[in-house]
This record gives structure tokens, sequence and C-alpha cells, in this order.
């Protein structure tokens, strides 16, 4: 088993925007205390596309940029990076000052910078950027939340009920599990159990459902399996919750018209889809890759691009 159809920055994105004050408050308490959550705050995801308008199609981490109110009322930005798919990357200090020093320079407002590492190599932890050039110096120091060393407070991750423990526990046990998809659905079925015990609302469990059930892709059988067992749980326990399991029997269909409306899009825009394009897209079982797909189909500039983004798709495989 590979990640061919893991999807980690289109759920990290949706998350972060649903539990924006309980990100903040697991991952860095010092910025989540510094904000007046009784005041509005606001996702704007066109300054990312100021900030770097020329960025190349594919990447796997997520940018999101927030305005928020700080208790001593002043506004101010709060710029969160998570590197989602976890790999090393020698530019990432120097980005993170770039963006910070592009959205000081357009607001004049004070910003908050904010990294969360999904990488795999427990040495790298970039936390500052700086230089210095004939007596003057810049430099930019930026907390940073490494996912790998919540393996050592696992039964932390069990005891919390923020939601960002059971989101750790998924997208650890994600990449712990690539290549044993036995494991993964044990794991699985493990957490999703976990969030009825956990005293959670039935909007939290479904929305947390949904994140568990994109970024733990299973192979069919064992996805069927999955759904079969979790539906079995709901009925004996009386809590129909998980919306998306009703939907076990029109999942065919959902796929197969999923894989349609995306290569109808790449017809529309670009004529003649080339074979190679046409047979990945056939290839994909999860509905929510195809979603993610579509939407980049849309306004992605060229057939090569998309070519290359179903490349990064299926990266290690």
């Amino acid at each position: 088993m590979t990640e061919q159809s893991t999807d980690y920055d289109s759920p990290w994105k949706e998350i972060i925007e649903l539990y924006f004050p309980r990100f903040l408050e697991f991952f860095f308490t010092l910025a989540y205390d510094a904000i007046d959550w009784t005041r509005p705050y606001e996702f704007l995801d066109t300054e990312l596309q100021q900030l770097e308008p020329n960025a190349e199609i594919g990447r796997r981490f997520v940018d999101k940029v927030a305005k928020v109110w700080l208790l001593d009322g002043e506004e101010a930005w709060v710029l969160v990076h998570v590197e989602v798919q976890g790999q090393y990357d020698s530019q990432f200090a120097e980005r993170m000052y770039t963006y910070n020093y592009r959205l000081f320079d357009r607001h004049k407002k004070r910003v908050i910078s904010l990294a969360v590492l999904a990488d795999e190599q427990a040495n790298w932890r970039p936390s500052s950027y700086s230089y210095e050039l004939g007596g003057c110096r810049v430099s930019l120091e930026f907390p940073i939340a490494k996912l790998l060393d919540y393996e050592q407070t696992w039964e932390t991750l069990e005891q919390t009920t923020n939601p960002f423990g059971i989101i750790v526990m998924a997208h650890l046990k994600t990449k712990a599990t690539q290549r044993n998809p036995e494991s993964r659905l044990q794991w699985k079925l493990s957490l999703v159990r976990s969030l009825f015990e956990r005293g959670y609302s039935r909007q939290d469990i479904q929305e947390l459902f949904r994140f568990i059930d994109w970024v733990m892709v299973l192979p069919k059988e064992l996805a069927s399996s999955f759904k079969t067992v979790v539906r079995n749980y709901e009925e004996t326990n009386r809590m129909r919750y998980v919306t998306s399991i009703e939907r076990l029997a029109k999942e065919e269909g959902i796929v197969e018209n999923a894989r349609e409306s995306v290569i109808e899009v790449l017809e529309t825009r670009f004529g003649e889809v080339p074979t190679a394009i046409v047979e990945a897209i056939n290839a994909i079982e999860e509905p929510s890759v195809l979603k993610t797909l579509h939407k980049r189909a849309i306004a992605i500039p060229s057939t090569a691009e998309f070519q290359q983004l179903l490349d990064n798709l299926t990266a290690g495989e």
C-alpha cells in the first residue's frame, strides 16, 4: 500500500478553518492567549495569492492567513503554515520570513507566523531566518509544532478533548501505516470509536469523522469493511451520526460521476485530454481526491500542469 491517493492539504485547510481557535489553543498557546476571541476573526485566502503569485502547482503544504484582534485592541495577522506532506524543504525558513515581511509591508500590522511540521526527520526544526551584511542584521524567529513529538505523548492525545488530539493521531497513524492497510483499518476504526466516547457534539463527530475518513485512505475492500463496522457500531449504540456511512450503497456511482466530471472540465477547457491523464483519473477511487482534482481542473493553466498535479498525488507509488 502507498499514499497514492492520500490528500493531506485539503482536509487540513478545512479543519483549520472549522476549528481555528482550538488549533491555536492546541499547538500555539502564546498566540491563542494574545487574541481576543470575543471579536470575530476572518480568513483571507486572497492574501496568499498576493504573497506568492507565482506559486508552483501541486505543492503539498497549507498556508492560511487570518485577520484577528489582539487583547490590546490592535488588529493583527496570523499566518499559519502546515507542512502537510512532511518533506524536508531547505527554503522553508526563508519562505516564512518572506511571507511575514510581505504581509507587514502590505498592511502595516503586526504578524504572528506559526508553523506545523509533519515531516519524519526528527532533527529538522527550522524556527528562524536571519542574515547579516555590512553591520545590518535582519531576523525572524517563529514557533513550530513538530507532529513527530506527539508520538512520545500519545496518552495526552488520547485524553484531550481538543479536536486536534484526534487530528494529530489520525495524521501520524496515516503516515505510520503507509504500507500496512490492515493496521490502518484497525487504527481508523479505533479513532472513529473514540469520537463517540469523548463527548463530542453530533456536528463535531461528523466533521472529525470526515477528516479521518479523508486522510486514512483504505483499499476498496477494506473501505467497505470499515464502513460496515462503523454502521453496525452506530446502530448498536443508536447513534446515526456519520452521514457518509449512509452513502455506502451510492459510493460507486459517486466515484464514477466524479471521474466523469473531472474529465469533462478538462475536455471543455483544453479539447482533447491526453490518454495518460484519463487513465490516471479513472484509477482513482476516493471521492475526496476527485473533488480536489475537479476544483483544480477549473482553474489550472494547462494539461501539462494538471499532469504534474496527478504526479504529485501519486508520488511514492
